[in-house]
């Protein structure tokens, strides 16, 4: 995969504060700022976009393979930010969530994931479209809340699941 600038895999290319890993066997990786790695499926320059992989979600517990750092988290200085075209799927989520603006109704697009991917089934699930008026730097999970979260970049409305894109899409500002 081709690094742009100001991305940067090491100090000799790109920004510093763009830093990617590159790991020979997954590839491109984003680092967290819990030092988590999450492979990056893709890169669009022109756009200042990438899409990161989700965590995996265990099977039996349902919960998400970064619950033990809170989720998804970005430096609050990070250059990058969670882009507003993430609908995110909260699974096993408390009865608290409930009293939250978030869409845990049975029409729940988080109920079409479950039926497809057979994951978290019968538990209650909510989902909300990443917008500018949320923190842009974190996606959370706890024990307590919700325990695991897929998220899809740019869904449409109806779309069938299988054009359904899994990931999580950040945006980047440009250096000054």
């Amino acid at each position: 995969m081709r690094v742009p600038y100001p991305l940067s895999t090491n100090e000799n290319c790109g920004n510093p504060k763009y830093k990617l890993h590159c790991n020979t066997t997954t590839g491109l990786e984003f680092i967290s700022a819990e030092q988590v790695y999450y492979t990056i499926t893709s890169i669009d320059s022109k756009a200042r976009r990438l899409v990161l992989r989700p965590p995996l979600i265990d099977q039996g517990t349902c919960q998400s393979s970064d619950l033990r750092v809170g989720g998804f988290r970005l430096e609050d200085d990070s250059p990058f930010n969670i882009s507003s075209r993430n609908t995110v799927l909260l699974l096993n989520c408390s009865e608290k969530i409930l009293l939250s603006p978030l869409d845990c109704s049975s029409s729940s697009i988080c109920r079409r994931f479950e039926e497809k991917e057979r994951v978290c089934a019968g538990l209650l699930c909510c989902s909300f479209l990443k917008d500018a008026s949320m923190t842009n730097h974190r996606i959370r999970v706890r024990v307590e809340g919700c325990s695991a979260y897929t998220s899809l970049v740019n869904l449409t409305p109806g779309a069938l699941i299988d054009s359904w894109k899994f990931g999580i899409e950040l945006q980047w500002v440009q250096p000054s």
